[in-house]
């Protein structure tokens, strides 16, 4: 196997593991030992292939916002199908479903990943940025196909769905909100641009 194929394959282990851990533990579980343990190999693996443990979780960080980014496109290639409430709450609880929410409160505690990833994210959260930009394409889409009023905002409406998610799926510890619960949230907000009835 060749020696980058081998990297990838090694910091994917790692990778995945840190997001069991974050989802299973929240950002105080997340250790290099914990991680290691979780991916089953020796705590020098990953030394050896990150500069430190915050270096690891920028690049986590970073690797889990291009899964958000490749997943934009998805999303906007199913403006005109289905309903845009539908659609809009499915991404919602694509995006918060997974360790979106884990990732955020693990910025907000540490001090140094979040002085290492203002670099790439000057303003604004990582993954919460991308899934933002994610919905502000879909919603100009649809308003292109005049799913949409003309005059929606959707540079408003998309901070809007994400801060509305984010509030509802903030208790980690609880059971996550019904299907119905996201999708009322959704067409409150998005209702009044809806040009279909049913939306």
């Amino acid at each position: 196997m060749p020696t980058g194929v081998a990297i990838r394959e090694v910091r994917r282990q790692l990778f995945d593991a840190a997001e069991r851990v974050l989802r299973d533990g929240g950002p105080s579980a997340l250790t290099s030992r914990a991680v290691t343990a979780e991916a089953g190999c020796a705590k020098g693996v990953l030394h050896r292939h990150f500069t430190d443990f915050d270096d690891f979780l920028a690049r986590l960080v970073e690797d889990r916002a291009a899964g958000v980014e490749a997943r934009a496109a998805e999303l906007r290639g199913a403006a005109g199908t289905g309903t845009v409430t539908g659609n809009l709450t499915a991404a919602l609880a694509e995006l918060f479903g997974t360790v979106a929410l884990a990732v955020v409160g693990l910025v907000a505690a540490r001090d140094e990943l979040r002085a290492r990833l203002r670099r790439r994210w000057p303003t604004g959260v990582p993954l919460l940025a991308e899934a933002t930009a994610s919905l502000a394409a879909y919603l100009t889409a649809e308003r292109d196909l005049g799913r949409l009023a003309a005059e929606a905002d959707v540079e408003s409406l998309a901070p809007a769905l994400i801060g509305g998610g984010h509030l509802l799926y903030a208790d980690r510890t609880g059971p996550p909100p019904t299907a119905e619960t996201v999708e009322r949230m959704v067409a409150a907000l998005v209702g009044p641009a809806l040009r279909t009835p049913r939306g």
